[in-house]
């Protein structure tokens, strides 16, 4: 651990707020990602592909969110602004992650002749 005094106010404010700064332009590049994230799975069920093997895909990229944000946070010693955004919005993945899987566990459940019909691939080669 390190300790700094500062004799001047000012430069004490001016540290606080460029690692504060360099926080946020982390916590800002989580921010960039959370769409894709969230379009990935409002397309997989559009495309009616709400499966299992999806929600397994989105888990792991939901954890990468959440070790990331668990990496910045130890850096983050003066509670940048972007912190709770950036974690409201990994949360709002979650939410969207476990309706996702609760949607993929029901066509699981449900008997083969109930679940759309897989469409053949024509061999072109």
């Amino acid at each position: 651990m390190l300790r700094i005094a500062f004799d001047d106010s000012n430069e004490e404010a001016q540290v606080v707020s460029e690692l504060q700064a360099a926080r946020d332009d982390e916590y800002g590049e989580v921010l960039e990602r959370v769409p894709a994230f969230l379009d990935e799975l409002r397309s997989e069920r559009d495309r009616d592909r709400a499966t299992y093997e999806e929600v397994e895909e989105s888990e792991a990229d939901l954890e990468r969110f959440r070790g990331w944000l668990a990496k910045i946070d130890r850096r983050d010693y003066f509670g940048a602004p972007r912190r709770v955004e950036a974690h409201a919005a990994v949360e709002r993945c979650a939410r969207v992650l476990e309706a996702f899987e609760s949607e993929a566990f029901a066509r699981d459940a449900q008997p083969a002749a109930d679940q759309p019909a897989l469409r053949a691939v024509p061999d072109n080669t």
